[in-house]
């Protein structure tokens, strides 16, 4: 939960409606405003509104390694607590501990497969741990679980447009998401269908 250079991708417990995007920077779901334009894409995935912390044991504050510890004793007393599981994925996620956030999130689907946000969060770690198809197949996953889920399918949009170099893909997974929700906005008040238009039409025409 939830940085290089990179486009990142999420997501957490709430089913949001495109609202919260980060941009590039360190802190991988902290950020809400859109840049775009740029030789080096700016426009990140949707992640939940939760607090990230950099990454590496040395940043962990006591309440997230005392949290860490619990958990992990948890699931090595317990390892049939999804709930248990899921909690220690989005610790590792908050604290960029991204392949120990996939085991975690990978455990607690095992357990419960029909959780559309904890797919769309192990496609974020999926993608921050540079595999952008695995990536893709969690979103979809998740859409299939819930085809209003925005989240995944902003993410997939990201995924699409920046890792596949498929703009014609990205286009249709953010048109498929503006005919979910036609009113979907960027927190920093601009639109998905401004974004679509900006971002991808101006990729499109060779801009970016």
């Amino acid at each position: 939960m939830s940085t290089d250079k990179t486009a990142t991708v999420s997501l957490k417990k709430e089913t949001i409606g495109i609202a919260a995007i980060v941009i590039f920077a360190a802190g991988f779901l902290s950020g809400v405003v859109f840049g775009v334009y740029q030789s080096e894409p700016t426009v990140k995935v949707v992640e939940n509104p939760r607090s990230r912390t950099p990454a590496g044991m040395a940043n962990l504050s006591p309440d997230q390694a005392r949290t860490i510890l619990a958990l992990e004793k948890e699931v090595a007393a317990n390892p049939d607590n999804v709930e248990a599981w899921t909690r220690l994925g989005h610790i590792y996620f908050d604290t960029n501990m991204v392949k120990k956030a996939i085991h975690a999130y990978e455990k607690s689907l095992e357990l419960n497969p029909a959780d559309p946000n904890v797919w769309t969060d192990l496609g974020v770690m999926y993608r921050r741990n540079g595999e952008p198809s695995r990536a893709l197949d969690a979103f979809n996953h998740a859409i299939k679980l819930n085809p209003r889920h925005e989240q995944s399918r902003f993410n997939k949009g990201i995924v699409l447009l920046y890792d596949m170099k498929d703009k014609k893909a990205a286009r249709e997974a953010w048109e498929e998401l503006l005919r979910i929700n036609p009113a979907a906005m960027a927190p920093n008040g601009q639109s998905v269908r401004q974004l679509l238009d900006t971002v991808i039409g101006s990729a499109e025409n060779g801009k970016s």
